[in-house]
């Protein structure tokens, strides 16, 4: 299963997510949730860096965990891109739930 925890100041601002495991949907390499959920994240971090210009912490490592942190000055202008990451991984769970959960972790 595909654990997703989005990260969240008390205020429940969204500051990141960590995403690993693996969906069982299907094998390596033909594994449709493994490549929506990655698909998602990486839009974000690519967004974030790239179009943005926003300094992020990111960590992936070599069984594919990511993990994204926003520092808190950029939260304003990372606001609707988390949390459309959010609705969609939200959608991906409601349509997947044997192999995605969403987890909320206060940080």
């Amino acid at each position: 299963m595909i654990n997703v925890n989005i990260e969240t100041l008390p205020s429940g601002e969204i500051i990141g997510f960590d995403i690993f495991g693996h969906s069982g949907y299907a094998e390596s390499g033909m594994d449709i949730v493994c490549a929506a959920v990655s698909s998602a994240a990486y839009m974000v971090v690519n967004t974030l860096t790239d179009v943005m210009n926003v300094k992020v912490d990111v960590v992936v490592n070599q069984n594919g965990r990511m993990q994204l942190k926003i520092d808190n000055k950029d939260l304003v202008r990372c606001r609707e891109l988390l949390q459309g990451f959010k609705i969609h991984i939200i959608l991906l769970e409601e349509q997947y739930p044997k192999n995605i959960k969403v987890n909320y972790l206060e940080v």
